[in-house]
């Protein structure tokens, strides 16, 4: 069984006022029958965890990286990018410790719902601080990033090349696939699932059911 380590972190005064304190669940491990370094990032968890994929839709600069010879600035969904900020050093150094002592080995970032968020931003985090390209699995997949129409291609383009395998699974009758509903934010290789593959209103409306 999976054991994750937590992370409670607070953005604001605001919230350090109202008492809300977020929290951010992960786990790393390396495993020796497979020779895979495996990243797990778990699902919302309770009303602060809504807060960040709700209530912090605003949008947040979150790295300026050159791609193909050029500046690209990557801006993300304010809630998830936070959540990740508090813990991609931790990551980055447990990541890099276990590939140290596996060089060889490939790895596997997984994550559900809110954690799915969590699994591309670690995806690109690890991609451009080690050069890795992760075979990324998600389900109930998120859109953290968030392009603009001057970039909008190369956007595109630049969160194609961080995977060496990438499926995010998104039931069509999840409303949490279609968050942030704004146009511009983006996921990296949906894979569209459902019954028949049709979209049905009660259904879109009804996350904990459907």
């Amino acid at each position: 069984p999976i054991e994750y380590t937590a992370v409670r972190y607070t953005n604001t005064a605001l919230e350090r006022l109202l008492g809300i304190r977020h929290e951010v669940n992960y786990e790393i491990h390396y495993e020796e029958d497979r020779n895979v370094i495996q990243l797990n990032f778990q699902r919302t968890v309770g009303f602060s965890d809504w807060i960040a994929n709700v209530g912090e839709f605003a949008v947040k600069y979150y790295d300026s990286i050159e791609f193909e010879g050029q500046p690209l600035q990557l801006r993300v969904h304010r809630g998830w990018g936070d959540m990740y900020l508090t813990i991609k050093r931790e990551v980055r150094k447990q990541w890099l410790l276990l590939h140290e002592q596996h060089p060889g080995a490939e790895t596997e970032i997984l994550g559900w719902s809110l954690g799915s968020g969590q699994a591309i931003l670690c995806c690109q985090d690890l991609n451009y601080n080690f050069g890795v390209r992760s075979h990324l699995y998600t389900f109930g997949s998120v859109r953290p990033f968030k392009s603009i129409r001057s970039n909008a291609d190369r956007m595109k383009k630049y969160l194609d090349t961080l995977c060496k395998e990438c499926w995010n699974f998104a039931d069509i009758n999840d409303i949490v696939t279609y968050m942030p509903p704004f146009r511009g934010f983006l996921m990296i290789n949906r894979v569209d699932l459902g019954t028949g593959l049709r979209r049905a209103l009660f259904r879109l409306l009804c996350p904990p059911r459907f």
